[in-house]
């Protein structure tokens, strides 16, 4: 999938653990797990938004676009 979602490397920076982010943002951890690992085919601009004011980011440094066409 090209959309490479880094919230473990925010959650790193931000000395964050997954039940700590979990709380802040009313989400179980099984579903910030699957959001985590890449697995989730949709994410919510609510839940994006919550993740962004926990983690004190912008959605650009969770969520990454790769083109897997243009390799050379």
């Amino acid at each position: 999938m090209p959309i490479i979602v880094n919230l473990d490397v925010m959650m790193a920076k931000r000395k964050m653990s997954l039940n700590e982010l979990s709380e802040r943002v009313d989400l179980t951890l099984s579903n910030l797990s699957i959001l985590k690992t890449g697995k989730a085919k949709a994410v919510r601009f609510s839940t994006l938004e919550a993740i962004c004011k926990a983690l004190d980011c912008q959605p650009g440094d969770i969520l990454e676009f790769v083109n897997e066409e243009k390799t050379e």
